[in-house]
């Protein structure tokens, strides 16, 4: 009894320990408290609105945080597209990150009460830079953070390495997310395409990359060299870009990293459920907050009353509206604090109104620069390895996969999927078009340790973001050991990869890296060859592969697959494998599965 008593003693300790650990690296996705930086005066620059002063960063960089591109969307700039920011007088000091943008928090933060509740703030529009010593007209890097278009903030990324190990000025951005980043009401409509498209926080995006054509000179920066790079979201963001007329000339590579594209309709975007609107477009937001204030006692009456409103009424109720308000329209029990929303509004003005397949089909319909597209081998397991579905625990902690079979099937297709539409069927699209600079990746490293006994590298592997912290050499803000254990492999498949993407940055070819040692990476359909694999030498190295992949030919090796255990589980993996990447209808691509009850997640 007592040996038994010590265990549980050590497993609480553990279990403690990693809770403290985790919530500690969640806590910096929260907004900023910590006290600013010192100032130095050697970083005094001028912006169109006034002169800002930065701080010296590490890895010997300057840096500026929290400066802001656009006025505050508040009060009638709500729904509004972005405005140039207010001049300011004498010097303002850029030393700490700007607001976080009005979201719901991750799990986990350190938020007190709040968790559930919506934080931050809607004067949130800023942007951050990082620039090596004595930069002159150096390659710039925008990027554009994740997390489902609905959570996250600039001030995770810390640009000072990648600044200063591949000298390129890096940036950093925040934007409107959730229902104040797309929400397209028609009783919100003005007559200006502009407003009246929804896609306010696309719109931020474009007026950041205006900033930065117009100011980056004063950092460094070279206007006419600018990289727009993002993951997930982000990368979704980087796709509607190059959608976008708006965007034509701000900016010359691209690189989409875990991505995708399919924008919404005005019709999914604005319109009752029953007329083909999201289950979360702007008429079923404003009938959740009719009922939740209880003007209404059911959803019938409050079509009814969002009917007999007029427009002039519709537009007062929305602005009356507060933040916490929105947000509470989505229960607590989000995905990690991301919302079920609609956003990309295909309006015809911002963002195209073709389809996808044809809008990067053709130089025409979109900015045809060159890009770098590319997935992680296990994209899904980063939302499954957590999940009682498929692990074992013990006192709270996950020590086990349930089924490991069964588990490494619903990666691999809902992987193959997404790399099918993130970027092999993007990539042949942009090919067809013309566009004879398309490169293509799949991120294979899958090194992590056991954790409290959690096999990670089977758990997670190649899993969605996992390729971040090689990206930005941020290994060493994971609190987690055994996330990303320390090796000469790890550390050098990270150098290779920023190699890839600052080399990328400066010529818009990846070609052999900024060091020129690592393997040349080829351009699509180059001699037969498809992707760059990006792994170490235990797993094979970096490497060029001539795979494949497409929707209908995952449906078809699904089909066909004799390890799956019943047609339930198929159904369940059809499910599972496409939901994310939107635009598929299983009718055609799974008769029999349409009407299957695959249960929750």
């Amino acid at each position: 009894m007592k040996k038994l008593l010590i265990i549980l003693l050590v497993l609480s300790v553990l279990i403690i320990a990693g809770l403290v650990a985790l919530r500690g690296y969640l806590t910096r996705l929260a907004p900023q408290t910590a006290a600013p930086e010192q100032r130095d005066d050697v970083t005094i620059r001028r912006t169109a609105s006034g002169e800002v002063v930065g701080f010296f960063d590490e890895a010997s960089t300057r840096a500026w945080l929290g400066i802001p591109y656009a006025r505050p969307p508040i009060g009638d700039l709500r729904w509004r597209p972005p405005q140039p920011p207010e001049p300011w007088e004498g010097i303002r000091e850029a030393l700490a990150f700007g607001n976080v943008c009005p979201q719901k928090p991750l799990w986990l933060m350190d938020v007190g009460d709040a968790l559930g509740e919506a934080l931050g703030d809607e004067d949130c529009l800023t942007l951050n830079i990082w620039a090596p010593v004595n930069a002159t007209r150096l390659p710039v890097m925008f990027w554009i953070h994740g997390g489902g278009n609905s959570v996250g903030t600039s001030a995770t990324y810390d640009g000072a390495r990648l600044a200063s190990e591949q000298n390129v000025v890096v940036v950093t951005v925040n934007y409107r997310l959730g229902p104040l980043g797309w929400f397209a009401h028609p009783d919100l409509a003005t007559g200006w395409p502009l407003a009246d498209s929804g896609n306010y926080g696309t719109l931020d995006l474009i007026r950041a990359l205006e900033w930065t054509r117009d100011n980056i000179r004063s950092f460094g920066g070279d206007p006419d060299r600018v990289t727009v790079f993002g993951e997930s979201a982000g990368g979704y963001n980087v796709l509607s870009l190059m959608a976008s007329p708006l965007a034509k000339g701000l900016f010359q590579r691209a690189i989409s990293q875990s991505g995708g594209y399919r924008p919404a309709s005005m019709t999914e975007a604005g319109g009752f459920r029953e007329a083909g609107g999201h289950a979360f477009s702007a008429r079923e937001v404003v009938n959740r907050l009719l009922l939740q204030d209880r003007t209404v006692a059911d959803r019938d009456a409050a079509v009814a009353y969002q009917g007999d409103m007029s427009p002039e009424a519709l537009r007062g109720y929305l602005h009356d509206k507060s933040v916490a308000e929105i947000f509470s329209v989505w229960d607590e029990n989000t995905l990690g604090g991301m919302l079920d929303f609609p956003f990309h509004f295909a309006d015809g003005v911002v963002l195209s109104d073709l389809p996808v397949e044809e809008t990067f089909s053709s130089r025409d319909n979109y900015n045809a620069v060159p890009v770098i597209l590319g997935t992680n081998r296990d994209e899904p397991a980063l939302f499954m390895a957590w999940n009682a579905r498929w692990s074992e625990t013990f006192l709270w902690v996950f020590r086990t996969l349930k089924d490991e079979d069964a588990y490494l099937r619903a990666v691999k297709y809902g992987a193959l999927a997404w790399k099918a539409r993130g970027a092999d069927e993007l990539a042949e699209a942009m090919t067809r078009s013309g566009n004879r600079q398309v490169y293509a990746y799949r991120f294979d490293w899958d090194e992590q340790d056991r954790v409290m006994g959690y096999d990670l590298s089977t758990a997670l592997g190649a899993a969605h973001a996992m390729e971040l912290p090689f990206v930005f050499d941020s290994f060493h803000r994971i609190p987690v050991d055994g996330m990303f254990p320390q090796s000469e492999a790890r550390d050098g498949l990270g150098r290779s990869i920023r190699n890839y993407w600052g080399h990328f940055a400066a010529t818009g070819k990846p070609d052999r890296g900024s060091q020129r040692n690592d393997p040349p990476w080829a351009a699509w359909g180059t001699t037969g060859l498809t992707s760059l694999i990006l792994d170490t030498p235990r797993d094979g190295g970096i490497r060029m592969t001539d795979e494949r992949v497409s929707l209908q030919a995952v449906a078809a090796m699904l089909a066909a697959d004799r390890d799956v255990d019943s047609e339930a589980e198929r159904c369940d993996l059809y499910r599972r494998s496409f939901r994310w990447i939107g635009g598929v209808d299983l009718k055609t691509l799974a008769p029999q599965c349409e009407a299957a009850s695959t249960g929750g997640d």
